[in-house]
């Protein structure tokens, strides 16, 4: 052995093993459900501040809170859930549409439920079980899918 050469270089290399944690957050759906968590607190704290504070109708204040936690959950989710390497354009286009169809159903199933015993708490907990059921799926295959990229060009062969 040369002088060059640090002790064990010539052995493979022993491989660690992975933590517990790191091998939960290494599936998306882990991930997705803990920035959603994330997103919620944000969501929630903004609905709270509208509806309880400033004393705004709880489907108005449901709706505004949703679409004012828009950027938090965009990003978190992009980068974090999902590792999107998409271009933002076709992204924002897609999550845009689709926070659309969940301020819809948030607003409703809020106001639907703070008409019943349960108030709007409850209300904005079922709907967020709802929308995320169904968010993880199209975050996963629609919005933050990877573009798909043409096959190349073959050249037909060319008889010499």
């Amino acid at each position: 052995m040369s002088d060059d050469t640090a002790p064990g270089a010539d052995a493979p290399q022993a491989v660690r093993p992975r933590s517990a944690l790191s091998r939960l957050f290494a599936h998306s759906g882990v991930r997705y459900l803990f920035a959603g968590g994330l997103s919620f607190l944000v969501d929630f704290g903004l609905l709270a501040l509208f509806h309880v504070v400033f004393g705004w109708p709880t489907g108005i204040a449901a709706g505004v809170a949703f679409v004012g936690s828009f950027a938090f959950t965009y990003t978190i989710q992009r980068t974090f859930s999902f590792g999107a390497q998409t271009p933002h354009g076709r992204a924002l286009v897609r999550y845009t549409l689709l926070v659309a169809a969940n301020t819809l159903a948030t607003m409703g199933i809020v106001a639907l439920i703070d008409s019943t015993v349960a108030g709007w708490g409850v209300g904005k907990v079922v709907a967020t079980i709802v929308t995320t059921a169904w968010n993880y799926f199209a975050y996963r295959y629609w919005v933050f899918a990877p573009t798909q990229t043409a096959a190349p060009d073959v050249e037909p062969e060319t008889q010499n």
